[in-house]
């Protein structure tokens, strides 16, 4: 996994209230187009990009779990899950605390020395 690009994202998205509505409108053109300028320079992976298949398709789906799982910064995922799931979407407060907690309870704690 190529963390450091998934936290940059989230971090990138969560920090102009423009992008978080921007990348909720149309999440597949933004991971792209974030790919193409805002990574530029970052070395690609196994299959061309900055990120992988499966870490596009999380990010794109908002797999909360998924992107736990495959070691994303948990204080950036929970923040960057806020704002889509809450400012966004109007999910009450409690309501998005279950789910998320639901969606990354399964995996544990994540590991950060490999």
């Amino acid at each position: 996994m190529s963390r450091y690009q998934v936290n940059k994202f989230m971090t990138y998205v969560d920090d102009d209230d423009s992008r978080v509505e921007t990348f909720h409108a149309d999440p597949e053109t933004f991971v792209q187009q974030w790919e193409t300028r805002g990574a530029a320079g970052r070395l690609p992976v196994e299959d061309g990009g900055v990120l992988t298949i499966d870490e596009r398709r999380a990010l794109i789906e908002r797999d909360y779990g998924a992107l736990y799982a495959m070691g994303a910064h948990p204080y950036l995922l929970l923040h960057f899950a806020r704002a889509l799931d809450v400012i966004i979407d109007g999910t009450p407060w409690p309501d998005f605390v279950a789910r998320y907690r639901a969606a990354v309870a399964p995996h544990g704690f994540p590991d950060f020395g490999t």
